[in-house]
């Protein structure tokens, strides 16, 4: 028997990899709405993450309350997936230890993942960093709870780069409208919402940053929000733009109408992730030599690609060729 490398370990070896974030990340704030998120979630599977907000969701003075009433949720049987995180208040707001404490004390053993909004600069990212280590080291915790970053001011995207760069960041999101609102009235309101979102300059320019910054250091840039909330098509024409014009590989939904048509803009069709299960199945028997399949020249770079297209569609939900099942069980040799 033959045992051949896997396309992670022969395209990348010890590369770091990509985060295998499912394409949609779904934010409610009420215990209501957080339910019923994870309700639809058990039943479609974890082809995206839910999010309970402590930052906007929580009601000013139950702010404790209201943390301790998702660490409870995620704790719960109703996280069935195991993909449900939160977002906690910016570093300067009271509530940021408190939501930390009870977060990590109460439910980080089972949390997905943590997100920091409204940092202005690479310090603030560093000073949560530190407190989410610490609570993580007096609860015990065998693991490190991954840390989403919000970008949503001129400072933050000039400090992108160096977001991107630290240790435990799994994705930096871009906030569309805190981003217009910070500039004082120089963007207009209309560069909140399509097409205005992705033509302003500004705007454009940020996002851009944003998601280079995020894939040079191997984490998921996040688009943010659509403001239509009874247009699914409204959404999958954001969603798409954001994938195909600007690098982003996952969006935020604040209804549960906007799920389906983010998925379905990320996720490869069909066609995609046969080729390129075809390809790479091609490439293993040669030992991942370039080689020539249907009249087209393949080598490491398109492997890559393909590659890609296969874990997109794996974090979407998407169907997979039984050729390429085994690709996604490294411990398991191909012969």
């Amino acid at each position: 028997m033959t045992v051949r490398l896997s396309p992670q370990a022969a395209l990348y070896g010890d590369e770091r990899p990509l985060p295998a974030l499912p394409p949609c990340v779904h934010y409610a704030g009420s215990e209501r709405f957080i339910a019923k998120a994870l309700e639809l979630q058990r039943a479609k599977g974890p082809a995206f993450d839910v999010a309970g907000d402590c930052e906007d969701g929580a009601p000013i003075g139950g702010e404790i309350a209201h943390a301790r009433m998702i660490a409870g949720l995620i704790q719960s049987e109703a996280n069935a997936h195991g993909r449900f995180g939160a977002r906690i208040h910016d570093v300067r707001h009271a509530a940021w230890h408190s939501d930390l404490e009870i977060l990590v004390g109460e439910a980080g053993d089972r949390i997905a993942f943590l997100t920091l909004p409204k940092a202005e600069t690479a310090v603030d990212v560093e000073r949560t960093l530190e407190a989410l280590a610490n609570h993580a080291a007096r609860r015990g915790l065998g693991r490190s709870i991954p840390l989403s970053v919000l970008i949503e001011t001129p400072s933050a995207v000039h400090d992108a780069w160096r977001i991107a760069a630290l240790p435990g960041i799994v994705s930096l999101d871009f906030g569309t409208l805190d981003f217009v609102s910070a500039h004082h009235g120089a963007i207009p309101l209309a560069a909140m919402e399509s097409p205005g979102q992705f033509d302003h300059g500004l705007v454009r320019r940020a996002k851009a940053e944003v998601a280079a910054a995020a894939l040079a250091h191997a984490i998921v840039p996040a688009h943010g929000v659509t403001r239509a909330l009874d247009d699914p098509e409204a959404v999958y024409a954001d969603a798409c733009r954001a994938r195909d014009e600007l690098g982003f590989l996952r969006m935020w939904s604040i209804h549960p109408s906007q799920i389906e048509p983010i998925i379905r803009a990320f996720a490869p069709n069909a066609a995609e992730v046969e080729e390129a299960a075809a390809v790479l199945v091609a490439a293993q028997a040669v030992d991942w030599a370039p080689l020539r399949v249907a009249g087209k020249l393949h080598d490491r770079a398109s492997y890559r690609y393909c590659w890609s297209v296969l874990q997109r569609a794996r974090a979407a939900g998407a169907p997979m060729p039984s050729s390429a099942a085994s690709f996604f069980e490294p411990d398991r040799a191909a012969a």
